[in-house]
């Protein structure tokens, strides 16, 4: 019943929890942004386990690189004399925990009453990552340029913003 892929994901899941918790919970913003950093490579430890390795990769080279990496330059810009309290909590806590509690009874409801068809082994196509590269560098490859140009500019644009703007004498 517990066989070795049941207990790694159990471990897996149990920091994925807590080191969202810690992004929710950590008082110290670089400390968030440590356990979002985190939390994104355990969704690709996640992704791994379901034999979904581009996935895993897509989630490790945007997400726990890109997105990390942003976040804490946005930090580091704004130039904050203290980074010991920036997370404060404010006076929602109270309902932000009723509508997570709501949310999570939703979900949990919705999980135990479907019926789930598991399969003993997904079928995994070894051309998925081929057929995905084809797809993005050849019919949507406008699109993807795009995107980049677009967040290359929110990048730019977040580094001005940040940037303090000297008065002249």
């Amino acid at each position: 019943m517990f066989n070795g892929e049941v207990i790694a994901f159990a471990i897996v899941a149990f920091l994925l929890i807590f080191s969202a918790l810690g992004v929710v919970f950590m008082r110290n913003i670089v400390h968030s942004v440590l356990f979002l950093a985190a939390t994104f490579v355990l969704m690709a430890v996640t992704y791994l386990m379901l034999d979904a390795g581009f996935l895993a990769g897509i989630q490790l080279v945007v997400y726990a690189g890109a997105v990390s990496i942003m976040v804490v330059f946005a930090v580091m810009l704004t130039k904050r004399s203290d980074l010991h309290e920036t997370n404060l909590f404010n006076s929602l806590t109270i309902p932000g925990a009723i509508i997570s509690l709501l949310v999570f009874l939703g979900l949990s409801w919705v999980v135990v009453k479907t019926p789930w068809n598991i399969a003993e082994r997904p079928l995994v196509d070894p051309m998925a990552i081929n057929k995905i590269a084809d797809l993005m560098f050849g019919k949507f490859v406008i699109p993807f340029e795009v995107v980049a140009v677009l967040l290359l500019v929110a990048l730019i644009g977040a580094i001005i913003l940040a940037l303090e703007v000297k008065p002249q004498k």
